[in-house]
């Protein structure tokens, strides 16, 4: 069966796993704290993406101050911002955020200011003109909060946005909100995302006379 389209009037996209891959930088920077902390690396980067960084550690070490941990998650993201190797866009972004050039959408990402225009410019991706960062939040993923103001900037209720999302995190945060949800990519697959598919490639979205923007999806 074809997965039905959605239709709403705005789109909240996701950054790392969304539109960059940045897989091998989160691995090789989270491995190695893990293994400076005596934790299992996998265990590690199952938690880690779609976190800000000093969540993932508290929820890791949930005994350690917060200080700390935003200490230590300043040491990473200098390490992250640093490292840009291997990092390329999702199959598909380049053409798919070309499409949404003159229609609404934000991203609303995790990562700091400096480190998504790293890594956006890394991949070659054009940086939205709307975005939400973790400069402008009070809660990480999975809290909505991040979604919620990325609608709020876009001018629509939060039920008129659908979301682009790769991680645990990220889609339970965008369903929190409210929002149908679309997974992106392998990690997306198991969290229960409201349509799923394999990478950009596999979304179009088209313009309405009404302003609102349908989303098709192929298999």
């Amino acid at each position: 069966m074809p997965t039905p389209p959605i239709t709403v009037r705005g789109l909240l996209l996701d950054m790392d796993g969304t539109l960059v891959n940045s897989d091998a930088v989160v691995a090789r920077v989270w491995r190695g704290w893990a293994v400076e902390h005596g934790l299992d690396p996998e265990e590690v980067l199952r938690v880690a993406h779609g976190r800000q960084g000093h969540v993932t550690m508290a929820t890791l070490l949930p005994d350690r101050p917060m200080e700390r941990n935003i200490a230590e998650n300043r040491v990473l993201l200098a390490a992250e911002n640093a490292d840009t190797e291997g990092i390329v866009p999702v199959p598909g972004a380049p053409a798919f955020l070309a499409a949404l050039q003159d229609l609404p959408h934000a991203l609303v990402t995790s990562a700091p200011p400096d480190l998504a225009s790293a890594r956006m410019a890394a991949a070659g991706l054009r940086m939205p003109q709307v975005r939400i960062t973790a400069a402008d939040v009070s809660a990480s993923k999975p809290d909505p909060e991040g979604f919620l103001k990325g609608a709020a900037e876009l001018g629509f209720p939060a039920a008129d946005c659908a979301v682009f999302e790769d991680s645990a995190a990220g889609i339970a945060a965008g369903l929190a909100a409210g929002m149908p949800v679309i997974g992106i990519g392998p990690r997306a697959a198991e969290h229960g995302p409201t349509v799923h598919v394999p990478d950009l490639e596999h979304v179009r979205v088209t313009p309405l006379p009404d302003g609102r923007l349908r989303l098709t999806f192929t298999d």
